[in-house]
């Protein structure tokens, strides 16, 4: 099939051909002598030039015409190669439109972060200005700055997305070690809502990066927090399997909608929980889910109304992030 494309291409050369061998028959059948002599020869010659010279007078034309409609999408390729040129131009440009739409997106997102990052930010730094102006109390003022210091994490961790494969230690990591710390960080807010802590496992060791972990913990922990009622209690335990290690975060808290859950997870989605309980970036846990994939993980949720909720890190034993990690990366 390919060689009978490369022949409709190649259809001037082979009527050039044909018609320079016409040429010369019709030339030597046409002597009158029948023999061979060079002015017989010359004379063909002649008549094979012409014709060649009109030729090449004909593809210059359609060569000048070809470039001059490159610019249009609606051009004729005049030989195999450049068809196949040609679709891969239309393939480098489909490319090139979807990586800049790619970047724009990118964009959005970084100048939407930017905004509500902004706008939440600046709560907190009204309430300890209203602090300053009254007695002020050292529980609310390490809240505010608590508040303060999730969000400059969650505007670092983003800005570190794209450079992620620069900034990684995979090392065994003790998940129940992490989280402990991560509770005693946010101890102030357990013991001013009263909330308690339970540890149903002692030790989870996994591959993965102490750092990047810290930090997903903590969302989802700060998440815990944020939307389980005074009084209420959040468990951590742990779960393995031949296929996977799981890491568990339940609270009892207000629980998610059915129809949310699916998009919890999805940048800027704060749902009904976030727009009618506190008000929310909707950053923490795309982050969290984010940073868990580029580690070889993902989180998980289930939830039900005004009962509990619970996030788990999947922890696939087939996958060594360390490993994955250098494939992707080429290192």
């Amino acid at each position: 099939m390919t060689f009978l494309r490369y022949l409709t291409y190649e259809k001037p050369y082979i009527y050039l051909y044909l018609a320079s061998f016409l040429i010369s028959a019709a030339v030597f059948f046409t002597d009158a002598d029948g023999s061979w002599t060079w002015e017989t020869f010359i004379y063909a010659f002649t008549l094979s030039s012409i014709v060649l010279l009109g030729f090449l007078l004909f593809r210059y034309q359609q060569h000048v015409r070809v470039i001059r409609q490159m610019n249009s999408e609606d051009y004729e390729s005049l030989s195999l190669e450049g068809e196949f040129a040609k679709a891969h131009i239309e393939e480098l440009k489909k490319e090139h439109i979807r990586e800049m739409n790619q970047i724009q997106e990118r964009k959005n997102e970084h100048y939407d972060f930017i905004v509500s990052w902004f706008h939440e930010i600046k709560t907190p730094i009204a309430v300890l200005r209203l602090l300053q102006q009254t007695d002020m109390n050292a529980d609310s003022l390490r809240e505010e700055i608590t508040k303060i210091e999730n969000y400059v994490d969650q505007a670092l961790y983003y800005a570190k997305l794209d450079s992620f494969n620069q900034d990684y230690d995979i090392q065994k990591c003790d998940m129940i070690k992490i989280s402990k710390e991560m509770v005693k960080s946010h101890s102030k807010t357990f013991f001013s809502k009263k909330i308690r802590i339970h540890f149903l496992a002692d030790q989870l060791e996994v591959q993965s990066d102490p750092k990047w972990l810290q930090f997903i913990i903590n969302q989802l922990l700060t998440n815990s927090l944020k939307y389980t009622q005074p009084g209420g209690e959040i468990t951590i335990s742990i779960s393995e399997s031949p296929k996977e290690k799981q890491f568990l975060i339940r609270d009892n808290g207000i629980g998610i909608s059915q129809k949310d859950l699916p998009r919890i997870f999805n940048r800027g989605f704060t749902g009904e929980t976030g727009r009618t309980h506190a008000k929310s970036t909707g950053m923490g846990l795309y982050l969290a889910q984010q940073l868990s994939n580029k580690l070889g993980h993902y989180i998980s949720c289930t939830s039900k109304v005004k009962e509990f909720s619970e996030f788990i890190i999947h922890f696939p034993l087939d996958i060594d992030p360390y490993v994955l990690l250098k494939k992707t990366h080429g290192e």
